[in-house]
């Protein structure tokens, strides 16, 4: 058996991270029958989704939705609502469009998110997502959930 000895180094290095996820990809999709599938499609990469609530009186944000669609998947990133505008159902609205474009020009679907328990866990749940997972004390103190919704 051959001994090697390796310097572990911390610093954020771009290069080596690229180098990294290319040969992460190249390894998953090696062992993976559905992602070497994908190599060569539009699925294979993420797709940016983004939906705005522009103010049309004066241009400003009210709102605003930031994802992504890979794979069946819409990922949800973002969603944040101006308080003034909260409780007005911007934020259903703003959920809705994503879906419906993830779902009719996309082919998705499926639609993931990560919330914060101070967040809004109720409000997915209201709009058809089911918890599938909870990680306590991510941050000390605080619960995160992975929800899950399938677009109609």
């Amino acid at each position: 058996m051959v001994c090697r000895m390796f310097r572990l180094e911390t610093e954020v290095d771009k290069d080596r991270r690229d180098l990294l996820r290319t040969r992460l990809r190249d390894s998953n999709t090696a062992a993976s029958a559905i992602l070497r599938s994908l190599r060569g499609t539009p699925g294979e990469r993420d797709v940016p989704l983004h939906v705005w609530a522009v103010n049309e009186t004066d241009g400003t944000l009210a709102g605003g939705l930031v994802g992504y669609t890979w794979a069946t998947w819409l990922h949800v990133t973002h969603l944040w609502v101006d308080d003034r505008h909260r409780g007005a159902g911007l934020g259903s609205r703003l959920l809705a469009r994503a879906e419906d474009v993830a779902r009719t020009q996309r082919s998705c679907r499926f639609s993931r998110l990560e919330t914060w328990d101070f967040q809004a866990p109720r409000f997915y749940v209201k709009q058809g997502y089911r918890v599938a997972c909870t990680v306590p004390d991510y941050p000390p103190g605080i619960t995160e959930y992975l929800l899950t919704k399938t677009l109609g």
